[in-house]
């Protein structure tokens, strides 16, 4: 059953928008909602001051007696003319009429009446602000009652909530694109050293990584993955350089010692050691040949026939196994590169094929268009899918080649597909139309000999 593969997690860039969003969202927010108590606490408290200011003018008016001047206040028809006009007769004053019981004035926002009597609930419901004040006149005490509506602050109110319910989103969006576009920049130079880093293999450790001229963390950043880069660039090439040196160092005490064991050869005990320092040559030899590949050694590059180069090292000698090699080859199959190392390619895979076959090896060099084809194959047991990648690792044998396989060291491969990648080929398993392994290297007619560095 596969596991269940973990949530997507959000990007910094994404996080950062989100989190400057919801904060930016929370406090206008609180400011939306204190402004909007405030506005009309402010407006509530016009409103009801504007009711008193009209309640204690009517009743200043009414302290008084009447007078031709007082016309906005005075009985209905009077409201705006003056003392002179014949609407009303002048002996009528405010006071006068108003001393009579349930009396208002022309306004209709105030009225007048005795102490006890109250406005109905209709003409000061929910919709207005109420100012009440008495004021004693010559016929008694009278109750001056001043309405102010409320739509004029309802209406802002409104007006204030349109705005902010249409622009508080508004300016989210404008928080959450600046936000995406400010962090974006300045996560970029961290995208350049990902990809950067990305790119980097045991190939090209002398890459580094982009530093930007900000002086900040990323850089500093930057600037520590660098010296790293150094460090490692340093340990690989120390590393490559002893293994090239001791491969070599190797090499004359070896050959010392087989070729004394070959003069001794008679002995049944010489003839087994001069076995195992046959083995440790090739695995000299073999490491040797990695670390000239890793530290990229140019070596001579020229126009190589890869079908002669396959005839000759397919049917040169080797020990009785059994096993008969056949080759067919394209003729003028020419590629470009070094003789030497697609030597060792066919070497490698031939003995490889002669190791594990039963009885046949059928090695075939054909032109293509784009280039060269070498295919192996051979009628053994065939390599495993599961396999066909690890084959290739350095110093790796499968569980039956290392009981079948006692003379190999696990490097022949891992040669094979290095070489091949430096002559811009590949290398790939397949089975053999009669059972057992095809591999398959592709080259380039006219490809640039690769360095690793």
């Amino acid at each position: 059953m596969p596991r269940p593969r973990p949530p997507a997690r959000w990007s910094v860039r994404l996080r950062a928008t989100v989190a400057a969003t919801a904060i930016v969202a929370v406090a206008l927010g609180g400011a939306a909602a204190v402004l909007t108590a405030v506005l009309r606490a402010s407006l509530e408290q016009s409103t009801a001051a504007q009711a008193h200011r009209r309640a204690a003018q009517v009743a200043a008016v009414l302290a008084v007696p009447a007078s031709p001047a007082a016309g906005p206040y005075g009985s209905p028809g009077t409201h705006g003319q003056s003392g002179t006009q014949e609407s009303e007769p002048p002996e009528r004053s405010l006071s006068g009429a108003a001393a009579e019981k349930g009396t208002s004035v022309s306004d209709p926002d105030v009225r007048v009446g005795v102490p006890a009597e109250t406005p109905g609930a209709d003409w000061a419901g929910d919709g207005y602000l109420t100012a009440r004040t008495t004021v004693e006149t010559g016929e008694g005490p009278l109750t001056v009652v001043a309405r102010t509506s409320l739509e004029p602050a309802r209406e802002a109110l409104a007006t204030l909530g349109r705005l902010l319910v249409f622009g508080i989103p508004a300016l989210l969006l404008v928080v959450a694109a600046m936000t995406w576009f400010s962090v974006g920049r300045a996560l970029a130079p961290v995208s350049a050293i990902r990809a950067e880093l990305a790119d980097i293999t045991t190939r090209d450790l002398h890459r580094r990584v982009p530093v930007p001229g900000s002086g900040d963390e990323i850089a500093a950043l930057a600037g520590t993955v660098n010296a790293t880069l150094d460090r490692l660039e340093n340990a690989v090439r120390q590393h490559k350089r002893f293994v090239a040196d001791a491969a070599h160092e190797l090499r004359s005490p070896i050959a010392t010692v087989r070729t004394r064991l070959e003069l001794a050869s008679g002995h049944e005990p010489a003839r087994e050691a001069l076995a195992d320092v046959g083995r440790l040559q090739a695995l000299a030899a073999d490491l040797l040949l990695l670390a000239a590949l890793d530290a990229g050694e140019p070596p001579r590059a020229d126009e190589v026939d890869l079908g002669q180069v396959a005839a000759e090292e397919a049917l040169r000698p080797r020990p009785e196994t059994g096993v008969t090699v056949r080759v067919t080859a394209d003729p003028d199959v020419v590629v470009h590169g070094s003789r030497h190392h697609l030597a060792r390619l066919v070497t490698n895979l031939v003995d490889n094929a002669v190791r594990h076959a039963s009885s046949a090896v059928e090695v075939r060099v054909l032109a293509e268009k784009a280039g060269a084809l070498l295919e192996v194959r051979d009628d053994g047991p065939g390599i495993p899918p599961e396999d066909r990648e690890a084959v290739f690792d350095r110093f790796t044998r499968l569980d039956d080649a290392r009981t079948r396989d006692a003379g190999g060291s696990g490097l022949g491969l891992a040669i094979v597909r290095e070489i091949a990648a430096r002559h811009g080929g590949i290398v790939v398993i397949g089975d053999s139309p009669g059972g057992g392994a095809c591999f398959t290297v592709r080259l380039p007619a006219q490809g640039v000999f690769l360095s690793p560095v």
